[in-house]
């Protein structure tokens, strides 16, 4: 067995999730999903096929995030893993819960903006996710302005009242 890490490539800003699923039925499921969660959303979603024809499947609203899924798929090429990229001004907040409750989907790995490491490894057989690395390690403990920071920016960006 062989242990790697790719890189999630994407523009610095752009959310995405990453997960498992188990069934080709995933990619309309988790369209369907999304699109019924928030109307006018934009997004693109790739499933990596793990038998049968073992194609990267695809779906979305908008093209470019739709081949970034590709290519993000392409790249990690887990069986049954799948990347939702998400267009500027959405948010995994929004859709998460939703994603999680579609019955195909296993798990999420990560939901982020962050810089992402897929942790791979790799067999005879093909490629699994063992986990990933979501942006940095901390550096310290907040403060009280780092906590008066925190709660004024959720306020700022409507996450609470």
């Amino acid at each position: 067995m062989q242990l790697s890490a790719v890189k999630v490539v994407k523009p610095e800003a752009t959310n995405f999730i990453l997960g498992q699923s188990h069934f080709i039925k995933s990619v309309e499921d988790i369209h369907e999903a999304m699109v019924g969660t928030v109307p006018g959303i934009k997004f693109g979603l790739a499933f990596c096929e793990a038998s049968g024809k073992r194609l990267v499947r695809r779906s979305g609203t908008d093209d470019s995030l739709v081949e970034m899924a590709c290519q993000n798929a392409t790249s990690v090429g887990a069986g049954h893993s799948f990347f939702v990229f998400l267009g500027d001004g959405f948010f995994p907040v929004n859709v998460l819960n939703t994603i999680k409750a579609v019955p195909e989907v296993c798990r999420i790995f990560c939901a982020t903006a962050n810089p992402v490491e897929v942790l791979i490894a790799e067999t005879d057989q093909g490629r699994g996710i063992v986990g990933v690395i979501d942006g940095f390690s901390p550096v310290g403990i907040e403060s009280a302005e780092d906590i008066q920071w925190r709660k004024d920016l959720l306020r700022t960006i409507g996450y609470k009242l």
